[in-house]
């Protein structure tokens, strides 16, 4: 490792604070927990720089949000000045996965190969826009790949070796133009 750089254990966004709710310092808070009060249970939740943590005194459930109250956390103000800061906690305070579920952060950073053993290059995302999960593999040069996060596009991912095998799909009607030159 370069001189200087800090080795951090991997960290998993949880949550993200949002606008102020009312004058005692309260926050909505966005849980990316299966269950929104999971976020509870992890005990102090930190920055992703790890120099601030905060824990959660209370919360209670809004329409799309938790409405909750940081330990420490007593003015609109104070409140104001956390608007948009994401919570992590550490990968390994999270409970272990189901088959063929996964957590983000163990999959960023693995190499991608296809099904032939060709290299494509590194997960660096994964997406939801609402119709289903997309992981966004960078090749060394040239733009970054959009896929499919399915079964049939992502038909291995091998967490011990550090990889995911792609099946890359074959062309979308439409993608190349059909028309004749005028």
């Amino acid at each position: 490792m370069p001189s200087g750089q800090i080795c951090v254990a991997r960290q998993v966004c949880v949550a993200r604070i949002g606008a102020p709710h009312g004058v005692r310092g309260a926050v909505r808070l966005w849980s990316f927990t299966a269950d929104p009060f999971a976020v509870t249970d992890y005990g102090p939740l930190s920055t992703k720089d790890g120099t601030r943590s905060f824990e959660i005194a209370t919360a209670r459930e809004a329409k799309d949000h938790l409405v909750v109250t940081l330990k420490g956390v007593t003015t609109r103000d104070e409140a104001e000045r956390l608007n948009g800061l994401e919570l992590y906690v550490p990968r390994d305070a999270l409970p272990p996965t189901e088959d063929d579920e996964y957590y983000h952060a163990d999959l960023i950073g693995l190499a991608a190969v296809t099904t032939a053993g060709e290299p494509l290059g590194r997960v660096v995302a994964l997406h939801n826009f609402g119709a289903g999960d997309i992981i966004e593999i960078a090749p060394p040069s040239g733009p970054t790949l959009l896929l499919p996060f399915t079964n049939a596009v992502v038909p291995t991912v091998d967490l011990k070796a550090g990889q995911v095998m792609i099946e890359p799909p074959g062309e979308i009607e439409g993608d190349t133009p059909n028309h004749p030159e005028a």
